[in-house]
């Protein structure tokens, strides 16, 4: 089945509108998340260019934010775009951790690939295996003790949706190495 960001901004309103008044958004540059204001009555997810990609991981980083925290811009967290030295990307990847964890969550659920992303394509080079590592981690994590509700919930629609096996289990999450043997 086809990756169409429109179905993915039609199912998150179906599922979410009516309790929290957010809607997926589809942007023009960087991605951002605007709560309700002077200029619009619903919360905003909003994501860069119509990338079905940059859809998924904005809303899992809407999963993970608590109620307190989606009352802010950008959930009040700093974000550094590309260009980020050592110490700025370190920080980067430990907050990307479980967005990136529920990404690939919401791209197995859709039967897409998935692929981890240090966003810092001119900046310091991370260890790219590490970061990719510490993700499948927190997917283990989640599989084993459960995935925050709104996360849960949108596994399940984007499941019914693209006909995906439900509930998700560890052999759906591989990882593309033999650096990850052991793992």
């Amino acid at each position: 089945m086809p990756h169409h960001y429109q179905d993915l901004m039609t199912l998150f309103e179906i599922t979410f509108y009516s309790q929290y008044r957010t809607k997926l958004v589809k942007g023009e540059s960087e991605p951002v998340y605007l709560p309700i204001n002077e200029e619009c009555d619903y919360h905003q997810v909003i994501f860069a260019h119509g990338y079905y990609s940059s859809a998924l991981h904005e809303i899992a980083h809407w999963c993970i934010a608590g109620q307190a925290r989606r009352l802010l811009e950008d959930y009040g967290y700093w974000y550094l775009p590309d260009g980020r030295d050592k110490e700025q990307q370190k920080q980067f990847e430990q907050v990307e951790v479980k967005p990136q964890a529920l990404e690939w969550a919401f791209c197995v659920a859709s039967n897409k690939a998935f692929n981890v992303s240090a966003d810092n394509l001119n900046g310091y080079e991370a260890d790219h295996t590490s970061f990719r590592l510490k993700v499948y981690q927190q997917v283990k994590k989640y599989l084993k003790e459960g995935f925050p509700k709104r996360a849960q919930q949108f596994i399940d629609v984007l499941a019914d949706f693209y006909q995906v096996n439900t509930p998700l289990n560890l052999s759906q999450f591989e990882l593309d190495s033999e650096l990850y043997q052991d793992v």
